[in-house]
């Protein structure tokens, strides 16, 4: 069997739908964060889940095994929010939108958020480009009326909201 070519694999992961984020750590004096897709839950008993960024990241190194990480699930209107964090903005610029306040872990939290998982580092696996961090869930808050945003096919596309 072949080796797969990455822009083949690459074309092949635009295919698959995933939710936007805002990945966050640090706290709201020194906030650091990221737009992130590689988000997926991993058990609900504890709860946990896991976040893949790359290691050549600016941000890496502020999450810490035993840290804060925070995942704020976008809202189908915050599009630009999630451009303005996958930017070459500075921290600083990046944290000077949207409304950040803290539940449990310290880490920011963004109060328009679809919903929010406050998360400790459990545990870091490096798997080639990207460093898949693990995060036991502290404490989590949802928006009950706001439809989500997902990546898929190299665009965004909004999700009306519906009721459980």
């Amino acid at each position: 069997m072949l080796a797969l070519e990455t822009s083949t694999f690459r074309n092949a992961m635009a295919r698959l739908g995933a939710a936007v984020n805002i990945v966050t750590t640090g706290t709201r004096e020194d906030p650091v964060g990221f737009t992130a897709s590689a988000v997926c839950s991993v058990t609900d008993t504890p709860p946990t889940l896991l976040v893949c960024l790359n290691r050549t990241s600016r941000a890496r190194a502020a999450f810490v095994m035993g840290g804060p990480l925070c995942v704020n699930v976008l809202s189908g209107t915050q599009q630009d929010l999630s451009n303005h964090f996958a930017s070459p903005n500075s921290m600083a610029e990046r944290f000077a939108i949207g409304h950040w306040t803290t539940l449990a872990t310290g880490a920011p939290v963004l109060e328009e958020a679809v919903a929010t998982f406050d998360c400790r580092v459990s545990q870091i696996v490096e798997v080639g480009t990207h460093s898949v961090l693990f995060g036991v869930v502290e404490a989590l808050r949802m928006h009950e009326t706001a439809g989500g945003l997902v990546y898929f096919n190299r665009a965004y596309h909004a999700l009306p909201h519906t009721a459980l």
